[in-house]
């Protein structure tokens, strides 16, 4: 039921081929090296891939329209995001429905020498809508049913039957992390510089050190170790890591 008692918000051209470069066999695609994959343009998306993401250029609001927040059920954030701007589509309901936006991080983690991007939701258990209501401040009634028939929706914040539009910083910050781009995720550690910690892996298993300094790029840590009375850096790991009171 779309009903609210809340009135807050969540706390987010390649260069041209050499001459001599060999044509690809017909039938057969060239290659890509790893990390060169372009992005589709403007024009090559869909119209719900559009309205999916935040388009450099793009206006804030479009014309008419307000962002909400809408309450959705936990990890389904994606699928009713996806669901919904099918619907719109179907029901062409895109006059009064824009965007819909679920901003997400991606970071990277190495173990074993493996490297493994892990994306998280910043706001999770909320999609961000973009929409027109009317003039009485209520969601149009055929919204309302494509919204309130959507399996894992919950309410808008906001006032009872009436959504509460977000506030012009709310929106910047919103969509700063929807628009971030993720093709190179840094590592991200869980250790600051300063720290003490213990090593629990590898030659200096059972050492104690201190953090000197965090190198994402490589996924390592470099940790002051003292060796046969001399502090001497190794670098490690962070899986190779653990705090003092989690050994």
């Amino acid at each position: 039921m779309l009903e609210n008692d809340t009135n807050t918000t969540p706390d987010t051209a390649p260069a041209a081929a050499p001459a001599a470069t060999p044509a690809p066999a017909a039938g057969k695609k060239p290659r890509k090296k790893a990390g060169t994959e372009e992005r589709p343009t403007a024009a090559q998306l869909t119209e719900v891939q559009r309205n999916s993401m935040i388009i450099p250029g793009e206006p804030m609001t479009r014309d008419g329209m307000n962002w909400f927040v809408l309450r959705v059920a936990s990890n389904k954030e994606s699928s009713v995001r996806d669901t919904l701007l099918r619907k719109v589509q179907i029901e062409t309901l895109g006059h009064l429905v824009g965007r819909i936006l679920v901003p997400t991080e991606k970071s990277r983690t190495v173990k074993n020498g493996k490297s493994k991007t892990v994306e998280t939701k910043l706001y999770p258990g909320y999609c961000f809508v973009e929409m027109k209501l009317e003039d009485d401040g209520r969601i149009p009634q055929d919204v309302f049913f494509v919204i309130k028939e959507t399996t894992g929706v919950g309410d808008f914040v906001g006032t009872k039957g009436r959504p509460t539009p977000m506030k012009q910083h709310e929106i910047e910050k919103m969509q700063a992390a929807s628009m971030r781009v993720e093709d190179q995720p840094q590592v991200k550690l869980v250790f600051t510089k300063g720290e003490n910690v213990n090593i629990t892996d590898g030659p200096f298993a059972g050492f104690e050190g201190t953090v000197d300094e965090l190198l994402p790029d490589k996924g390592l840590v470099r940790v002051l170790v003292t060796i046969f009375g001399r502090q001497a850096p190794v670098e490690l790991q962070e899986w190779q890591l653990a705090k003092p009171e989690q050994v």
